[in-house]
């Protein structure tokens, strides 16, 4: 099965702010973005488009001509808890520190660690129809690094480190 996992565009927050699971809006650039992504996607056929729950993904999907896809939870970024929309650099919490130096197994901000992102995205990937062919994922970069692990095409500590850009596309074959 091929997977083309599609990052929502930019977002309308300053750089440096932790935003995770929150529902912020799309960057005011958002048209010239997204047209780019349609195009990038322009002729493919999906036996099923599945969307975060979180506007600025479901945004893109309906700008790519997708305006009813499958919206699932599990498609949501880390959620960092009670750093959300904090900047980071005036996080004063002494678990960031904690969190730095283990983030694959202690909860960001006290509410998810990234074994429990990964736990998500693989019950998801588990759960795709074997009879599918190509489906699309409109989600975020943590979900995409998640997924490039469960392919087995880097570990977990490689994933946080990949340049995933806003408005790309990632193809998997499972």
């Amino acid at each position: 099965m091929k997977i083309t996992l599609i990052r929502h565009t930019s977002v309308a927050v300053p750089s440096g702010i932790c935003y995770g699971q929150t529902d912020v809006d799309v960057a005011p650039g958002f048209a010239g973005e997204a047209a780019t992504v349609r195009k990038n996607i322009a002729g493919e056929t999906f036996d099923a488009v599945y969307c975060s729950p979180l506007s600025r993904c479901r945004k893109l999907a309906a700008y790519c001509g997708f305006p009813a896809p499958v919206v699932d939870e599990r498609l949501k970024e880390l959620h960092f808890g009670r750093w959300e929309m904090q900047k980071w650099d005036d996080i004063t919490d002494p678990a960031l520190r904690e969190w730095y130096n283990d983030w694959i197994h202690l909860p960001a901000g006290g509410a998810e660690s990234y074994d429990d992102q990964y736990r998500r995205v693989a019950a998801f990937l588990n759960e795709i129809p074997a009879s599918y062919r190509h489906v699309a994922l409109f989600t975020h970069r943590g979900v995409i690094g998640c997924a490039l692990v469960y392919a087995g095409l880097c570990s977990p500590e490689s994933s946080f480190k990949l340049d995933i850009p806003y408005g790309s596309k990632t193809e998997l074959i499972l």
